[in-house]
């Protein structure tokens, strides 16, 4: 998806050199402050982050607040920091990525989440999505397949003080059971097919979304639903994931 035109218009105004002036008299410690360099206006993006995520339609104020607390910046590669804020996935360590916000958003608020609920997401990467759901849900549970990058996010929620997300090692598919069943499970990887064993530690009245579709083309969002006459599926809007691939790591 393409970036905000806000982000776009704010950047190329910034490189705008001013009009020319005539000469004057240069100020006390004048040349200390010209190299100095221009500093990011975060509170501007940070409005304009919040502001489109309303007009592109993510209402919940849940979801909204959660998104705002979440200091986005400080789970993106530092070379990335700049672009924190900017509607489009970043590549991460391990060959992977941290979601757009807009889909971060969809995704945290088509899970309807109450605060006594416990989470199952399959697919830590950075820790960002599972830093969100904390903010919604009473524990979330994250497995990572990439021990590097489970470590790294373990360390950096702990920093930030989201002490109710446990980060688990191991195989997307299987899930962890040891904490089942989930009230929600949310998968931020393609899959293409819909993992049985991820629906089997889903609770009754759980929901669970994933991307669905092959990999390396574009997935819908599939939302499903479990009550005791079975399993209900909606088809939400189109996305493009990263493989959701079987076992733990090797390397890395």
């Amino acid at each position: 998806m393409a970036k905000w035109n806000w982000w776009r218009q704010r950047k190329s105004k910034a490189r705008v050199a001013p009009p020319a002036r005539q000469p004057a008299p240069p100020a006390p410690h004048a040349e200390e402050e010209a190299a100095r360099p221009a500093q990011r206006d975060e509170g501007e993006e940070r409005m304009g982050f919040l502001l489109d995520l309303r007009r592109r339609g993510i209402m919940d104020q849940r979801v909204l607040r959660a998104m705002d607390q979440v200091p986005r910046e400080n789970f993106v590669a530092p070379d990335y920091a700049d672009e924190a804020y900017a509607d489009a996935a970043l590549p991460i360590a391990c060959g992977q990525t941290i979601s757009q916000p807009y889909v971060v958003a969809y995704m945290s608020e088509q899970l309807a989440l109450a605060p006594h609920h416990r989470v199952l997401e399959i697919g830590t990467g950075s820790g960002y999505q599972a830093a969100v759901l904390s903010r919604l849900a009473r524990e979330v549970v994250t497995v990572e397949r990439y021990r590097t990058l489970a470590e790294t996010a373990r360390t950096r929620l702990a920093t930030l003080g989201y002490d109710n997300v446990t980060v688990v090692v191991g195989d997307g598919f299987t899930g962890h059971p040891d904490r089942a069943p989930y009230d929600r499970i949310i998968v931020t990887a393609a899959a293409e097919e819909i993992p049985e064993a991820l629906v089997a530690q889903l609770g009754e009245g759980g929901m669970m979304l994933l991307p669905l579709g092959p990999h390396g083309g574009a997935q819908r969002i599939v939302k499903l639903t479990k009550s005791e006459d079975g399993v209900k599926r909606e088809d939400l809007i189109w996305v493009r994931f990263v493989p959701l691939l079987p076992g733990q790591a090797r390397e890395l």
